[in-house]
Parts: C-alpha cells; sequence; structure tokens
C-alpha cells in the first residue's frame, strides 16, 4: 500500500483548515479501502468535529471500515477537550491499521493516543512524511514545544534596500508603495492564516493601519501592539473595537471592551515576555508587519521562525533601510514582478 500518496492527501486536506482551526492543529483524514479512498476529512473549525471523526462519519459501511486504513496526519486525540477522543470512535469502529505522519506534541495526548490503539489491538504505522508534517504544523509544533508563538517577520524592501522613504518625503506623498497589488493581497491572505499582527508605535503613528483582512475570505487577527509610552491615541485605527487588541507598554494595565493595555518592564527581556504572555493567551501564531525597529528587536532577541520579504520594483534615493535577515534561504518566488524571498531561522529548527 502506497503510504505516501494518501499522507499527502492528508496533508492537502488539512491545510484547508488554515486560519479557521488554531489553536488546534491542521488535521486531514483518509480512509483507504482495497487501495481506494472511500472517505475523507478535515478539522474545519476550532471547536469542532476532528478530521477523524469527520472521515469516519461520512462513510456508512462499518464493515468495509473494519477492513480499511485510517491516514492521519496527526495523532489522534485521547483526551476530551472540545469534542470526544477520536481514540474512541476509531477503536469501535474496529479499525485494524492507522497511518500517522507525526506525534502530537500537546501534553495531553503526545504518545498517549497511539499507545490506547495499539492497547486496543489496532496496529499503528507512524513517521510518513514526518518533516512534511511538521512543517505544515510548524505553528502547533512550536507552540508547545517552545512554549511561545509562531513568529514569522514580514516587510517590503525596494530594489536598493529601503524599507520606507526619508519622512519629510513620506508626509508630502502619503502612504508610498513598494509593492504591487498582487503581493499585497497575498499578504491579507496571510492575516487570515495567523492568530495575531503585531506592528510598534512607529507604524501606527505613520501609517494608522487597520491590521485586519480586507478583500478576501478569513478572520481578522488579533491586533498586537507595541506602544512603549502609549503614544497612540483614541483617534487611530486600532482603537475603533472591530478586533480584540493587545498593546504592550510600560506603563500600566487596564481593559476597555476590546482593548486591552498590558504593562511590561523595559529592558532585553521585553520581546520574550510578550511571546509568553501571547503563549497564555493561546495565541499560536503571530505575523510581525513592522517597522523596522520592531522586526530588528525581533531578531536581536532571536524570536522568530520565519522572514518573509517582498522586493518591489521601485527605488528610494534615500530613507529607512531594511533589515537583513541572518536565516536559510527556502523559498524564491515571483509576485506579479515583486520577489517574495523567505527564510527561516536555523536556531528555531
Amino acid at each position: 500500500m502506497n503510504h505516501s500518496e494518501y499522507m499527502l492527501r492528508c496533508f492537502q486536506l488539512a491545510q484547508t483548515g488554515a486560519g479557521y482551526v488554531a489553536p488546534n492543529p491542521m488535521v486531514g483524514a483518509v480512509l483507504v479501502y482495497d487501495q481506494k479512498i472511500v472517505s475523507e476529512g478535515f478539522h474545519q473549525r476550532f471547536g469542532e468535529a476532528h478530521a477523524e471523526v469527520i472521515a469516519l462519519r461520512n462513510f456508512p459501511d462499518d464493515q468495509i471500515i473494519e477492513k480499511s486504513t485510517l491516514y492521519v496526519n496527526l495523532e489522534p486525540c485521547s483526551h476530551t477537550g472540545k469534542t470526544p477522543p477520536c481514540t474512541d470512535l476509531i477503536i469501535a469502529k474496529k479499525i485494524k491499521h492507522v497511518v500517522i505522519s507525526n506525534r502530537d506534541p500537546f501534553p495531553l495526548v503526545n504518545g498517549k493516543g497511539m499507545e490506547k490503539l495499539v492497547k486496543a489491538g489496532i496496529k499503528v504505522t507512524s513517521g510518513i512524511h514526518e518533516q512534511e508534517g511538521a512543517f505544515l504544523n510548524r505553528r502547533f509544533f512550536t507552540f508547545h514545544n517552545r512554549k511561545r508563538p509562531f513568529v514569522i517577520l514580514k516587510w517590503a524592501q525596494t530594489r536598493n534596500g529601503y524599507m520606507a522613504p526619508a519622512i519629510e518625503i513620506n508626509k508630502k506623498k502619503g502612504v508610498t508603495w513598494i509593492t504591487n497589488q498582487a503581493s499585497r493581497l497575498m499578504v491579507h491572505q496571510w492575516r487570515s492564516q495567523e492568530q495575531a499582527i503585531l506592528v510598534g508605535q512607529a507604524t501606527v503613528l505613520t501609517d494608522n493601519p487597520r491590521l485586519d483582512v480586507r478583500g478576501i475570505p478569513g478572520n481578522n487577527p488579533i491586533r498586537v501592539i507595541i506602544d512603549p509610552q502609549l503614544a497612540i491615541d483614541s483617534s487611530f485605527h486600532i482603537h475603533n473595537n472591530s478586533s480584540p487588541t493587545l498593546i504592550f507598554n510600560h506603563l500600566k494595565d487596564s481593559q476597555n471592551k476590546n482593548i486591552s493595555l498590558i504593562k511590561i518592564e523595559p529592558g532585553p527581556e521585553f520581546i520574550g515576555t510578550l511571546l509568553h504572555h501571547l503563549f497564555t493567551r493561546n495565541i499560536q501564531s503571530v505575523l510581525v508587519e513592522g517597522g523596522a525597529l520592531t522586526i530588528q528587536n525581533f531578531m536581536d532577541a532571536n524570536c522568530w521562525d520565519e522572514a518573509r520579504v517582498f522586493t518591489g520594483q521601485v527605488e528610494f534615493n534615500e530613507g529607512l533601510h531594511a533589515p537583513v535577515p541572518d536565516g536559510r534561504l527556502t523559498d524564491h518566488v515571483d509576485v506579479s514582478g515583486d520577489i517574495l524571498t523567505v527564510y527561516s531561522n536555523p536556531a528555531s529548527s
């Protein structure tokens, strides 16, 4: 039986849940009988049925299920959370063989699901496309293994390495776009896939961004703002209560509707403390969109996992230099003329 083919299909199904299942992992499942997929499912939304449950419930013939193999990219759960344990249903359906890509790092599972299946007399095969499965759920794995969100740094730069024009020029012309519309639409897609989006005070004061998803379906991310002295007043978009907003500062804690002020003392541990706070709020991933100082602070603290850099076709004669990622090149893509370069942080692998 070709384990590879069926596991890759699990990955395809799992990806469909991106942006909707966090802080749960993305999971797909396929039921195979006589070397053919007879049923499949994926985890569609946090709190709803898991992939294995959907795949098994979608196929009514229990006699065939007993003779089938279930493929799933992550170890089936063995505990009761928002839903009952998937292992109980698998055992009840008398499946003889379960094939898995990755062991679940979540402490309440972490091997217990596979152990329960084996004790019930079910054959378990694991490690199929293990590296690809870990990459698919890299947010989930980072969250549980490193006790912090998966951090994606994103910025745009000109062909000659500037991230923004000089302040005086910017004030005269308003927002100066470096990238094209296709790249900007891609960024909104990314926002819909991450739980939080983070910017610093300077970005808000300069651009007054909404930090939401526009023009595509998807959920708005939680807005995270670094505003040390609370210089951003209520006239800015981040105070519009359209999305939960966390403002990290050095002055005070308070709560007003969707706006939370969170005090963190200044110092070299600021970024690490911020990420730990996001972890305690069950935020699994954060897209850091700027500005240059904020991105550099994450780099200096070595608190990043992936950097996505757009290089547009424009040039500035002067301005703010873009950061330089010290990472491993993993992708290089043409986006309608812009170049998207992706780096991974070797230290977080």
